[in-house]
């Protein structure tokens, strides 16, 4: 099982970090968090990195729903989706999205099979989403 559903855009960083927060909020997702890794890993060990964001994206009545099932999932919540700058090609920006079929995989509860394929599909969309637009470029 593939840990993450991916796309690659060929446009700034800035640009795909706005683009996938677009293509997430069109499917009733909301990020919750965002981190930077490059300033944090600058700030706290003095390293260099490229561009690379997570995002915590949540799509509260999957979120609900998952819960429901399974008190625990909330330590898989929410969605982390990665915007990140290709270190061999300045010019190649990738999105991953985390696979939510791992959630099913992790917690082995039966009713979490469905949230995870409308949440695969919802997230799935938002990635399908960016490659379209990344054809259009």
């Amino acid at each position: 099982m593939a840990l993450a559903l991916s796309a690659t855009l060929h446009t700034s960083f800035p640009d795909a970090v706005e683009r996938t927060r677009k293509a997430l909020s069109d499917q009733g997702f909301g990020v919750l968090t965002e981190i930077d890794m490059q300033a944090t890993l600058k700030a706290k060990l003095g390293e260099d990195m490229e561009n690379y964001v997570i995002l915590g994206a949540c799509n509260p009545p999957l979120a609900h729903r998952a819960v429901t099932v399974d008190r625990q999932i909330g330590l898989l919540l929410p969605c982390n989706v990665v915007v990140r700058a290709d270190p061999d090609d300045p010019e190649r920006v990738v999105v991953d999205a985390m696979n939510p079929q791992m959630m099913v995989q992790v917690a082995d509860q039966p009713g979490l099979a469905e949230v995870a394929d409308d949440a695969t599909a919802a997230l799935r969309a938002a990635i399908d989403a960016l490659k379209a637009d990344a054809t259009k470029n």
